[in-house]
């Protein structure tokens, strides 16, 4: 057996050692941390960890004799290759927000038995619907153990990075009003108290800073408020002593990070608590005093800073455009090597695309690793690349490259796919069939509070058409120098919820794709930030019908053409991107010179019928 899989076995050996020592029958290791962030500190990373499968969405579950990974379509490829010969199953699940494991929990337990979960890093809202199954099937739910930690003897510590304040002009909304708008919220809400553990949330509604996760600019905190103070429960020594009195002019006081459970149980026995089920873990809800009033509700902030304000887009844009005119200089530099015959290989592609990005203004670091997939590399949707394993750019075929950077003055998160040689007829027809998803979308206009599952279909009826389909979702939120996927919107075949009314000011991207396993994948995908409707039909309209969004498109680099079929193609189609290809050479000429202007004068040039 080679020594990554002996490693693997032995790990979980470890861990069924200690259920059996504390007389448990299974173990639930989900993806997640105290604040069920999506990407997590080394040390929550326990589910990787223990099964080698290096994805930042899946949940493994252990029991006496059998262990199971539940991944959705966008891992499968890479699931397969990560568990091969560890003895972990994959259960391949619908998608990311599938419970299939519940299920497979009560098939797999015999009535009485126990399954154990750590309920620190247990999202309420899971929790609930968990034990209400357990319950059912007569099997018992342990949330207060923690068998990872018996098991992983060198667990890694908490992260210790400082935290820093995102300054005017960038942090255009001062965090006094942010507060207050928190505040009168959960008020109507009818709750004294509000108690917040999603760390963007926190570093939002703050401006603050942090680098406590690779690549969000975000920290390990927690923080509750009242009519008039907020306490912050964040790591001794991370807050500078000058941002604490900054802090504290607003009537924000810090606490220990450990802190937070403490604070909860000692609430007045008045009090009436907002939490949000979907973003507080078990525990943290358990620690709430028994006299507490809770009510469970949306954080109030999560709707907040889904919504970009108009001097907030106006930052975006221009991060965009730097953006974008990173990626010019990247492919003029790209394509100006393939035709000197250097050699290229996707680490290639990551090395020279982050550089050119680090040399932009404003630009902190990267919003998540890059994927640069060619040919079959770019069929896994979350493929990367390593020193160890990785394909050279040469012969024919698709490069697809999924990026993105954190600037002071917003988050990008972009995919194009370029020829390589001679692309084939099959190419060209899937490529097309997704760029056509990819404009259906971004030309659509609805009503203001649609829910925004409803418009996932746009995107995906051209493919359809053709008997064909994706697994992972078209569309999901982002944030503004913040995490690069974020809620409450979701362009996806979720099961959709009030709280995901679209409405101005969100930013969401436009991304359909098209894999074929072991041969090649394609992605396109934008940027787009839903605004008023101003054509003179829709303001003529407007007091009988209610307002109407469309989407402008934010992102801006050009859309390789030589993919294209044209004969897929419409007469609208063609217009949109000869106006989008316009827009983009306008606005990032006078950002790029030399070969990088070269190269963006050649792929924005228009296309005729």
């Amino acid at each position: 057996m080679q020594t990554r899989q002996a490693t693997i076995a032995q790990r979980i050996d470890k861990l069924r050692a200690a259920m059996i020592d504390q007389g448990l029958h299974a173990c639930l290791v989900p993806s997640s941390d105290p604040h069920l962030s999506e990407y997590l500190p080394e040390r929550w990373q326990g589910r990787q960890w223990l099964s080698g499968f290096s994805g930042s969405m899946g949940t493994l579950v252990v029991t006496r004799k059998q262990a199971a990974i539940f991944a959705d379509s966008r891992y499968w490829s890479q699931a397969e290759k990560e568990l091969d010969g560890t003895g972990i199953a994959l259960v391949k699940i619908p998608t990311g927000a599938a419970t299939h494991f519940i299920e497979w929990i009560a098939g797999q337990l015999q009535s009485g038995e126990s399954l154990a979960v750590d309920g620190q890093v247990l999202s309420l809202a899971l929790a609930q619907m968990l034990g209400a199954a357990m319950q059912r099937a007569g099997i018992n739910l342990r949330s207060d153990v923690d068998l990872v930690q018996a098991a992983w003897a060198d667990r890694p510590g908490l992260p210790s990075a400082a935290v820093y304040e995102h300054l005017p002009p960038q942090a255009a909304v001062s965090r006094a009003d942010k507060l207050a708008l928190v505040r009168t919220q959960f008020k109507l809400a009818g709750a004294s108290h509000h108690f917040i553990s999603t760390v963007d949330d926190v570093a939002w509604l703050l401006n603050l800073r942090g680098a406590d996760v690779e690549y969000n600019p975000v920290f390990l905190a927690h923080l509750l408020l009242d009519s008039e103070h907020a306490t912050l429960f964040v790591g001794a020594g991370k807050v500078p002593a000058a941002l604490q009195a900054r802090l504290a002019a607003d009537g924000v006081q810090l606490a220990d990070y450990a802190q937070a459970p403490q604070a909860l149980l000692t609430m007045p026995a008045n009090a009436s608590l907002l939490l949000d089920p979907k973003r507080v873990t078990l525990g943290l809800r358990e620690a709430v005093a028994a006299g507490v009033r809770v009510i469970e509700a949306i954080n109030p902030s999560t709707l907040a800073k889904s919504r970009k304000t108009a001097a907030e887009a106006a930052f975006v844009r221009e991060a965009m455009a730097q953006d974008g005119a990173a990626m010019c200089e990247f492919y003029a530099w790209f394509e100006a090597a393939q035709a000197r015959g250097e050699r290229l290989t996707e680490l290639s592609v990551d090395e020279q695309l982050s550089a050119a990005r680090a040399r932009r203004p404003g630009f902190v670091g990267l919003s998540f690793p890059t994927i640069a997939g060619f040919n079959a590399n770019g069929a896994m949707p979350h493929y990367r690349a390593t020193a160890e394993s990785h394909a050279e750019i040469s012969g024919n075929g698709m490069l697809l490259i999924d990026s993105g950077g954190q600037y002071l003055g917003g988050t990008t998160d972009i995919t194009r796919v370029w020829p390589i040689g001679q692309v084939s007829a099959a190419q060209k027809r899937d490529y097309t069939l997704v760029l056509k998803g990819t404009l259906a979308l971004s030309s659509a206009c609805f009503p203001r509070g649609t829910l925004s599952p409803m418009l996932d279909a746009l995107a995906r009826a051209p493919l359809w058409a053709h008997g064909i389909d994706y697994g992972h979702g078209t569309g999901h939120g982002v944030g503004y120098f913040m995490n690069v996927h974020e809620g409450p919107q979701s362009i996806s075949k979720t099961i959709p919820d009030a709280n995901m009314a679209m409405e101005p000011g969100m930013i969401t991207s436009v991304e359909p794709g098209l894999y074929r396993p072991g041969q090649w994948g394609v992605r396109i995908e934008n940027l787009v930030l839903n605004v008023a409707m101003m054509t003179p039909e829709a303001i003529a309209e407007q007091g009988q019908f209610g307002e109407m969004l469309a989407f402008e498109t934010l992102t801006l680099c050009p859309i390789d053409t030589r993919c294209i079929d044209r004969s897929l193609l419409r007469s609208d189609e063609l217009a949109w991107l000869n106006r989008y290809h316009q827009e983009v050479r306008s606005r990032l000429s006078p950002l790029v010179s030399g070969a990088a202007l070269d190269w963006l004068l050649l792929r924005t040039e228009a296309l005729t019928a």
